[in-house]
């Protein structure tokens, strides 16, 4: 308990110290200028170096000084941790060049977690593979890596030019860059300009890196679990590779948004004559057309093999589906030491120079983990897979569509030249123009949230029923039921809403009822969604008016007056609050539903 309220203490008085200094820099005296905030050298140094090196390293600290002692049954605290050190022989090795001490005597395969039973000394290893106890990646693996990725941040922070005169200066690389055969224009010449005094243009290429990240995550907890036990605790898998595919959704929408913004408010034509940025819009229609291409071909083939399997499992002759195998999936995978399918080929091939090179180091342990069945990394793939993958990618890509579409024609298109000047949401140019209403760059982000949610969907769905077929054993259902457009609704949406409908019953209620509640709250603010998408401005203003009207003739209530006349919701309004609803209602339907399934059967 000293130590929770120590930790909290110290947590609480760097609170008030950063209250504290924000409050400083917005005081005149203190401002920074709006110069600091164009050092572009200075911020990625500081980036590269303290936000990743240093963190990296602290985290790497934290392993090997707290959580890898903790494993072998040693806790460190307050009291005691000047006195114990991480590895036998100190800080020597270090110093005298020996680092591959640090790597000798890791935790034997029998170590049992959290005591010294079977545990070794090494604190910096290259095991491969995950604990056999915990189903996780070593720690001794984890805190190598953090090493390692602390060193070449480190390394890249003091790269660009910054107070001495060396180093890296970001507007010359981009002057410089002009690829020579011509076929790029002026290359990146204005981009440094461009970027650096926009913070639209910033934010877009942060959150774009940042959805990616966040999206990664996602397939990174479950496949290569860090945490200790996770892999044993299915409904937090599924939940937290849940929750970071549509935080990645969000994010990753938004930096289009804020791209489609930048076009509208901060490019400069003269400024980016002939560069890369020039020529995207230039030749936006052949990019467009191309991403519409391939929409309209991954939906017609991906649909038209889903509803033949359908027909055919209608008629009582399923041997007549159409299951491709995914061959080009499948020696991806034995590439990388995946022995099932067949293939003899780099790891999976005991005699080629891959395997050899590897085979005292770090391979037989990522061998066994990769054709041991019980866990996620690199699930055994067939016909079904084939198919939700195609029906994930016709996602993509038309949520892609969409997104780049809005951005590219932020601007103008042949249509509506001058769409800049009505800025980035508009509903119309008046009732004169046709063909101006919904083609706004916030009309684009509205359309493709929809797509975005629609794509995680399929592929949470995805996800979801391969591992709870997996966790219980019955992988058999998956592939014979997910190769048709019923299997999925019956098998797994139907069958998997059972706990929910049971959440409440004759018999009163269980420990599933709250996400019962859940699921019919969450198809509530859905649906209330769509009185604000379907029904527009003149249903609800003439609603208001007779409301109004009846208001004004009521005693009691007509004591209470506006003092303007009530209006509805502008076009534009009431697309944000649909399209909040629907987002948020979507996602608490779906989140009770994946919780309840999956808990119900595995705790």
């Amino acid at each position: 308990m000293k130590i929770f309220i120590l930790e909290l203490s110290f947590l609480l008085f760097l609170s008030v110290i950063s209250l504290l200094a924000g409050w400083l820099h917005l005081q005149p005296k203190w401002k920074p200028s709006v110069s600091w905030f164009k050092n572009a050298e200075s911020r990625l140094n500081h980036h590269l170096s303290g936000l990743f090196g240093v963190s990296s390293l602290a985290w790497t600290g934290h392993l090997v000084h707290v959580a890898i002692p903790g494993a072998r049954g040693e806790y460190v605290r307050w009291n005691n941790f000047l006195d114990v050190l991480p590895h036998p022989q100190g800080l020597g090795p270090l110093f005298t060049g020996q680092w591959n001490l640090y790597a000798q005597n890791p935790d034997s395969s029998s170590h049992l977690f959290g005591t010294s039973q079977g545990a070794g000394t090494a604190i910096l290893t290259l095991l491969g593979g995950f604990h056999p106890q915990t189903q996780s990646l070593w720690l001794t693996d984890i805190a190598h890596h953090h090493l390692a990725i602390a060193f070449i941040f480190l390394v890249a922070g003091h790269m660009y030019r910054t107070n001495f005169g060396i180093g890296h200066s970001m507007k010359d690389l981009l002057e410089a860059h002009i690829p020579p055969g011509g076929r790029l224009g002026r290359g990146h010449k204005g981009l440094y300009d461009t970027i650096n005094n926009s913070i639209h243009f910033q934010l877009g290429l942060a959150l774009a890196s940042l959805g990616v990240i966040t999206s990664l995550v996602a397939q990174h907890m479950y496949s290569l679990p860090a945490y200790a036990f996770i892999a044993q605790d299915f409904t937090t898998q599924a939940a937290l590779y849940t929750h970071h595919q549509y935080i990645a959704g969000f994010i990753m929408t938004g930096a289009f948004a804020h791209g489609a913004i930048f076009f509208i408010r901060d490019y400069n034509p003269e400024q980016n004559e002939d560069n890369v940025l020039a020529r995207m819009l230039d030749h936006k229609e052949a990019i467009i057309s191309h991403l519409s291409w391939a929409s309209l071909f991954l939906g017609f083939h991906t649909l038209g093999l889903y509803v033949h399997n359908d027909v055919m499992l209608a008629f009582g002759t399923p041997e007549k589906q159409i299951l491709i195998e995914p061959i080009f999936a499948q020696w991806i995978q034995s590439a990388h030491g995946k022995t099932s399918y067949g293939f003899d080929v780099l790891l999976s091939s005991t005699s080629g120079p891959a395997f050899n090179a590897g085979r005292n180091i770090w391979l037989p342990g990522w061998l066994n983990a990769i054709n041991e069945n019980s866990n996620s990394l690199f699930l055994t793939i067939g016909p079904g897979d084939f198919l939700v993958h195609h029906a994930i990618a016709l996602g993509l890509h038309t949520t892609t569509l969409i997104l780049v579409k809005g951005a590219l024609d932020a601007r103008g298109s042949k249509l509506m030249p001058d769409k800049k000047d009505f800025g980035y949401s508009f509903p119309c140019d008046g009732p004169g123009r046709g063909g101006t209403c919904d083609i706004s760059a916030w009309d684009a982000f509205y359309l493709a949230v929809f797509w975005m949610l629609n794509t995680i969907g399929w592929v949470t769905f995805y996800w979801h029923w391969k591992h709870i077929t997996l966790w219980q054993g019955n992988v058999s259902q998956f592939n014979e039921s997910s190769t048709y457009l019923m299997g999925w609704l019956r098998d797994y949406l139907w069958l998997n809403s059972s706990q929910l409908i049971n959440g409440y019953n004759p018999f009163g209620m269980n420990s599933l009822s709250v996400w019962a509640w859940m699921f019919l709250f969450g198809h509530l603010v859905w649906a209330t969604g769509f009185m604000f998408l379907i029904s527009w401005r003149g249903y609800w203003q003439e609603l208001i008016e007779t409301l109004a009207w009846a208001h004004e003739r009521t005693p009691l209530a007509n004591l209470i007056r506006w003092r303007d006349k009530p209006v509805a919701l502008s076009i534009v309004q009431a697309r944000l609050v649909g399209l909040a609803h629907f987002s948020v209602g979507y996602i608490f339907t779906y989140a009770a539903f994946l919780i309840a399934s999956t808990s119900g059967k595995f705790g």
